[in-house]
């Protein structure tokens, strides 16, 4: 009886030399594109590094404390912008992480109708379809309308607070932000999504054999267990908020000045560029290079703390 099983096993044939090579061919071809992708992002920080040379030798490290910024008399400094960038990124998290994280959550479980779900998705990705030169648009003639309204009664009412001692007269901060958040949203919600989705079953149905409720399960089950996902997602959408040029452009006000107000106007290391660089000559493309310099390694920082914050809480 034995014999007949061992018979019937099916055996296992070794794998030929071309099969091997193949194998072989597709290991160093995919480390060829990793190589080439660390490559290409070094030599794009190299050629800025360059360009940004002689802005480096003439204004060093004050360059990035430094608010002016006249190309008449070649003295630049990146300051304003610094702060519009970051300050302009931070709001759109503020507002964009909680909704985002929410409507994964509310797609990645079995809290809507398929249908309902089906028409939120769709909505999501067209929200990453539309070009940014829209959302400009859009902000300038419904949403500054509208936020100039609040900030008016805000200022006349809570005036005292720093955040609304400006009078808002339309491009500012606040807009900035807020179209940032919406525009990436679906990033956030994408990503924290297939995260979430991702998760085991096997984690769910513990916590629910534990007793669990299904709101506890998904606070302190899933979304911890989802935690890097989601923090990736978040590092994701910031870079992305921080890079916005066209939309950012049109409604941040452009103003080489910083406020505690929201309803200020400001500016972005991205829109200074789009505003200034076809025009720029001399010392100024260099000023300019300099500012793609420091974005460059803002993004870089920024996505380093991310890594970081991934494996302490991996290691947790």
């Amino acid at each position: 009886m034995n014999r007949q099983a061992e018979s019937h096993q099916p055996t296992i044939q070794p794998r030929s030399q071309v099969e091997k090579s193949v194998d072989n061919g597709f290991i160093w071809l995919t480390r060829i594109f990793a190589i080439a992708v660390a490559l290409l992002l070094l030599w794009i920080a190299v050629q800025v590094a360059i360009q940004a040379g002689p802005a480096i030798r003439e204004f060093g490290l004050g360059f990035l404390a430094k608010s002016a910024w006249n190309p008449v008399t070649n003295d630049y400094g990146v300051l304003p912008q610094i702060y519009g960038t970051l300050m302009s990124a931070f709001i759109g998290l503020l507002i964009a992480v909680p909704i985002g994280v929410g409507t994964a959550v509310l797609l990645s479980e079995s809290l809507l109708p398929l249908p309902v779900k089906t028409v939120i998705v769709f909505l999501v990705e067209l929200l990453a379809a539309i070009p940014s030169v829209v959302y400009g648009v859009w902000a300038i003639f419904v949403l500054i309308p509208i936020l100039t309204d609040i900030g008016k009664w805000l200022n006349a009412n809570f005036g005292w607070i720093p955040l609304f001692s400006t009078v808002p007269t339309g491009p500012g901060l606040l807009p900035a932000g807020v179209i940032l958040a919406i525009m990436i949203l679906p990033i956030i919600t994408a990503i924290s999504r297939d995260a979430l989705i991702s998760v085991p079953s096997s984690l769910r149905q513990a916590a629910v054999g534990l007793g669990a409720t299904r709101w506890e399960t998904i606070f302190k089950v899933l979304i911890p267990a989802a935690f890097s996902g989601i923090v990736s997602a978040v590092m994701l959408a910031l870079g992305r908020a921080m890079g916005e040029t066209m939309a950012v452009t049109m409604i941040i006000g452009n103003a080489n000045t910083i406020s505690p107000s929201l309803f200020a106007p400001s500016n972005t290391i991205s829109s200074l560029l789009a505003n200034q660089f076809a025009e720029a000559s001399g010392l100024q493309v260099s000023a300019l290079m300099y500012a793609a310099l420091v974005l460059f390694i803002l993004t870089l920082i920024v996505n380093i703390l991310a890594e970081l914050i991934v494996l302490r809480v991996k290691r947790l």
